[in-house]
């Protein structure tokens, strides 16, 4: 049924194939790099505008309006026309018053008045009981010098003492550990840091001698010490002093004491000795007959001297204050000569009292002249009351109650003309402003040892922030005071000169 057949091929020639060989051509493109950047930017536009208008009062407009010729309304014309010269006769009466004067609106917060930076202590001597007797800022006030004795024993003593130094500059600062601790055989009842060498330190013992430190001597620094000779003091020097010379730059020590004599010492440092130059005795001769039955209880024809304060304004006058609350106002009777008596020369006694103030009703135990009026001082004493006097009057101008116990020592501001402080014997320092209308302290520092009295302070002139205070605890107090203690007042200085020119009743 099937059977096999051969046929012819049939081929198809590929057309594709043909075309594609037929023409053959290569072609390429290409562009430039196309750049690409991206900016943005911000703009915000804001405006803000509104207006209000008010209608306008009629009353106001008619009054525009109202014709001048016409009687005004009854207003505030007529009221002002009432009063004026009630008020007129207000002004005037204020004007001329004095209630407010000083005062000074302070908008801003009030500061503390005082603050307590360091409190310096001697170990040993605070175990010994002793007292700081005196304090005493260097020239450069800096340093602060104290010295150790005791002012409750009235009796012979030979019982050793020190005087102190701190650096309150010093980063190091020991509050417990002086920079400089001298060993001195009596008591130091007096102190006094040089006026311009930051080195030398004088000082009063309890056995009546003068001594001159030079805290520079490493080894020994006492430069010169008078010693017990028939010239010296031979009872306790309560007052010592850097007395300016007639020759320029140089100092001589005065040194007064309970003998009744002061004295003014020249200093030999290349012989290490005092040469006395001039002496000063005060005798119940000399002192007002008003005055001398204060004399009779001590005995003898003596008076006996415990403060001193020389005057900044005139080398010839000095101020004393006795144990019988004597006050009177002494004069060298011309400067101290520059040159000392020859050797072996014995130094005539000087009378330098010139005029007697009121006395005290007891010993007086500080006096301290303005530095800014040349007539007026300021006293203090066991009273309790420190005595505003001008030089030209007995009386005192003025008597404030400071404490119900003894007042140890009264100073002035160096920066304030109506600003003192003193240091009581019940522990407190009462800082006070006569431009205040009340007599009551403007400032209180508080000690805080119970039953501790205030022996003594001192300002520091260079920096009249800081006031420090000794106490019978034996600790000395550093206390910085705020600008109201220490920022003098535009009518400050008038105002003194108002009470210097007051007439004592």
């Amino acid at each position: 049924m099937f059977t096999d057949e051969a046929l012819d091929s049939v081929s198809v020639r590929s057309l594709w194939r043909k075309s594609q060989q037929s023409e053959q051509e290569s072609r390429d493109c290409q562009t430039r790099a196309v750049h690409s950047a991206e900016a943005g930017i911000q703009t915000v536009f804001t405006t803000l505008s509104c207006t209000q208008t008010e209608p306008q009062d009629q009353a106001t407009e008619q009054l525009l309006k109202q014709n001048h010729n016409e009687p005004e309304p009854l207003g505030l014309k007529d009221f002002l026309q009432r009063v004026e010269e009630a008020v007129i006769r207000e002004l005037v009466r204020n004007a001329r018053s004095h209630a407010f004067d000083g005062f000074q609106v302070n908008w801003g917060d009030r500061s503390q008045l005082v603050s307590c930076l360091h409190c310096l202590q001697h170990p040993i001597s605070q175990e010994r009981g002793l007292h700081v007797t005196s304090v005493s800022w260097s020239c450069t006030g800096s340093v602060i010098a104290c010295a150790y004795g005791r002012i409750d024993d009235g009796n012979w003593s030979t019982e050793r003492s020190y005087v102190c130094m701190w650096n309150l500059d010093r980063r190091g600062l020991s509050p417990s550990q002086a920079d400089l601790v001298i060993d001195v055989p009596t008591a130091v009842t007096a102190l006094c840091c040089h006026p311009s060498q930051p080195a030398l330190i004088a000082g009063g013992l309890y056995s009546g001698e003068v001594v001159v430190w030079d805290t520079s001597r490493t080894q020994d620094p006492v430069l010169a010490l008078t010693g017990m000779s028939a010239d010296s003091h031979r009872e306790p020097v309560y007052q010592v002093a850097w007395l300016p010379l007639q020759k320029k730059g140089e100092f001589g020590v005065l040194s007064a004491s309970s003998g009744g004599r002061v004295l003014v010492w020249m200093v030999d440092s290349d012989q290490g000795r005092f040469i006395l130059n001039a002496a000063y005795a005060l005798v119940q001769q000399q002192v007002s007959h008003s005055s001398s039955v204060s004399l009779k209880a001590r005995g003898s024809s003596t008076v006996g001297i415990t403060s001193l304060a020389l005057s900044p304004w005139d080398s010839d006058t000095f101020l004393v204050g006795s144990e019988g609350g004597l006050l009177l106002r002494c004069s060298f009777s011309s400067k101290v000569p520059a040159a000392a008596p020859s050797e072996g020369q014995s130094v005539t006694l000087r009378a330098p009292a010139v005029f007697s103030f009121r006395p005290h009703s007891g010993p007086i135990h500080s006096i301290h002249c303005s530095p800014f009026h040349r007539n007026l001082f300021v006293s203090a004493g066991t009273d309790g009351l420190a005595h505003l006097h001008s030089l030209l009057q007995a009386n005192p101008l003025l008597s404030l109650r400071v404490s119900d116990s003894y007042v140890f020592q009264v100073q002035w501001s160096p920066t304030r003309p109506l600003v003192f402080a003193a240091a009581t014997g019940q522990g407190e320092v009462q800082i006070f402003d006569l431009g205040h209308r009340s007599l009551r302290p403007a400032a209180t520092i508080e000690q805080r040892g119970a039953g501790q009295a205030a022996s003594c302070l001192s300002f520091n002139c260079q920096n009249p922030h800081l006031l420090a205070v000794g106490n019978t605890d034996g600790t000395v107090g550093v206390w910085q005071l705020s600008a109201d203690l220490t920022e003098q007042s535009p009518r400050e200085s008038s105002q003194l000169e108002q009470i210097a020119h007051q007439v004592a009743e």
